[in-house]
């Protein structure tokens, strides 16, 4: 265990790839003679989880040796435990400006120049051998096999030198005041005095059902993390604004403010189901989380996968080889006759008893301007879903 008594970093080491004074001033000013790579929103969040330590123990983007092994055994090449291969893909164009031993900048979407990576490798892009490991399925219309075929076919691999991690021209979207790296989470926990911390992932605003959740969590952890992703999503989703008003409002309202705390993780979604299960709890780790929520179909899309199939693939691994401890929840709803939240764990299900919604019945209801029945969402983050979903971007959404 760390000096500071909370879990280990995955692989042991806690990664840091930004760069600052004069090493920075340098790369800079010799960013502009290196060939540029311009990436995918996707691959900026990568960027980001690399260089702040959230993907530890990758210094940079995989090279052929680990993608292989990721892909074909959920491992790095050293054995580290790693589901997902974190790649930066380039088209012919691109990959023609580029050799192995030297380096390139990497610029955000918007043009801001993000780090310099040391190309050690270029490599074809095996999407025959990502996509079906991966996703479990080669079904174009999913969104993460969508996102992967209309990758480049090259791969480049190297360590990654970062200069920053936010964009010029949006800063309305960088949550600031919860944008905390891995080290500062736990530099906070070990301030709270918590050792043992449960984190709660979520792409989507807290209903009555995920609270139940989380509050169980609390009941054997020393403290909550509340950590939504705000990377990039698949269209229809709830946008991160909206969705950090509903997490602050629940957090007001119905949480104990110094057992809770909120912080936003800058990932990209997989829709990798299982895997990405894996990955989400090796991120909480480095976060410095024990405890990991798992509920159903978590990071799951469509019908793809089984509805616990994200919590049975923790059981492939060998104790000890993944330091989080998952928490594998049943689906839970409100119950009329027990007047609170169940699962199939703690109470009988009654025909008509159970009060569920869909998330796309929730967004028409909404839409609508239609309240969702109290059993359901709290009043007081169903006001903040109806403001966004009446109004006319919530309605174009």
């Amino acid at each position: 265990m760390s000096r500071s008594s909370l879990i280990e970093p995955n692989g042991g080491t806690l990664v840091d790839r930004m760069v600052t004074g004069a090493e920075r001033d340098q790369l800079s000013g010799k960013a502009g003679s290196l060939p540029a790579i311009h990436l995918s929103d996707k691959q900026a969040c990568d960027l980001e989880m690399i260089a702040i330590g959230a993907f530890s123990p990758l210094e940079g983007f995989v090279g052929k040796e680990d993608f292989e092994s990721i892909c074909t055994r959920m491992r790095l090449a050293n054995g580290v435990v790693w589901p997902i291969p974190i790649t930066l893909a380039v088209d012919d164009a691109v990959k023609a400006t580029l050799a192995a031993g030297s380096q390139a900048a990497l610029y955000h979407p918007d043009g801001t120049l993000l780090a310099v990576i040391d190309v050690e490798e270029i490599y074809p892009h095996d999407k025959k051998l990502e996509i079906p490991n991966v996703f479990r399925t080669e079904d174009e219309a999913h969104p993460g096999v969508a996102a992967v075929m209309a990758e480049g076919d090259w791969l480049v691999g190297g360590p990654i030198h970062v200069l920053t991690v936010t964009p010029e021209n949006e800063p309305g979207e960088q949550f600031t005041e919860h944008r905390l790296s891995p080290s500062m989470t736990r530099e906070a926990f070990d301030k709270n005095g918590w050792k043992t911390i449960a984190a709660f992932q979520t792409r989507n605003p807290i209903h009555r059902a995920h609270e139940y959740l989380c509050k169980c969590s609390q009941e054997i952890c020393d403290g909550l993390l509340i950590h939504p992703l705000v990377g990039e999503t698949k269209p229809g989703d709830i946008p991160a604004d909206v969705r950090m008003d509903c997490y602050t409002t629940i957090i007001e309202h119905y949480f104990v403010d110094e057992r809770t705390m909120l912080s936003v993780m800058p990932a990209a979604m997989r829709y990798a189901g299982p895997r990405e299960a894996v990955l989400h709890a090796l991120v909480r780790q480095n976060y410095g989380v024990s405890h990991f929520i798992v509920g159903r179909d978590h990071a799951g899309v469509g019908d793809y996968y089984g509805t616990y199939d994200a919590q049975n693939i923790f059981d492939e691994f060998e104790p000890g080889e993944i330091g989080v401890i998952p928490l594998k929840f049943e689906h839970a709803a409100f119950s009329i006759k027990a007047q609170g939240m169940v699962s199939a764990k703690t109470f009988p299900k009654l025909e008509g008893d159970q009060i569920f919604l869909s998330g796309t019945k929730v967004r028409e209801m909404l839409a609508r301007g239609e309240r969702p029945p109290k059993e359901f969402s709290r009043e007081e983050v169903a006001d903040v879903l109806i403001k966004w979903a009446t109004s006319e971007v919530g309605a174009g959404a």
